[in-house]
């Protein structure tokens, strides 16, 4: 398979990125997955199939570059006052939409993905991202922040793994008891 090119902002390459994504949803949305195919989405975004395959390889990694687009966090989060205040409801909000049916599925696309591609690495990006945002505030009051790293092992891995494997308790005392683990307590 020949590697994915990244899509410059603005441009042939967004547009094109753009009308795939969307034939990809409308197509899911109206037929089901089952329906997904190379000529199917190339006709309905109307480039040709021959650019889909180059750029994506697959359906299945198409899939992925979908839902790694759809994971990326539309706002930075929300400031309510302390670390472990921005955290919980982070978590909270984050645990929310990937514990959702669309979320599940969009966690478990992104994993399909070729490894060589990235697509794995840029959802975990996007958790980082938020949590640097959340850190970097707290640090700004003066509050003692754990690294990034930290918060994504202590964190967003054991609820990834509950998300999956064991959805059955994903309540906010649950996710708070996360927050715990690298916050000092009250």
């Amino acid at each position: 398979m020949t590697p994915r090119s990244s899509a410059r902002p603005g441009g042939r390459s967004a547009r094109v990125q753009q009308a795939v994504h969307q034939a990809v949803r409308d197509l899911e949305a109206e037929g089901g997955r089952e329906v997904l195919t190379v000529p199917l989405i190339a006709a309905r975004a109307g480039v040709t199939p021959s650019t889909i395959y180059r750029r994506w390889g697959d359906v299945r990694e198409l899939l992925s570059d979908v839902a790694v687009e759809r994971l990326r966090p539309e706002a930075p989060p929300a400031d309510h006052g302390s670390l472990r205040a921005d955290l919980e409801a982070w978590v909270e909000q984050f645990t929310e939409e990937m514990s959702s049916q669309i979320g599940r599925t969009y966690i478990r696309d992104a994993l399909l993905g070729d490894p060589e591609h990235g697509n794995a690495a840029r959802c975990s990006d996007y958790a980082a991202e938020q949590l640097k945002v959340i850190g970097a505030r707290a640090a700004g009051r003066g509050e003692a922040v754990p690294g990034v790293e930290a918060m994504l092992d202590a964190i967003v891995a054991p609820l990834i793994y509950r998300i999956l494997f064991r959805p059955s308790d994903l309540s906010p005392a649950y996710t708070h008891t996360l927050v715990s683990l690298v916050v000092a307590p009250r």
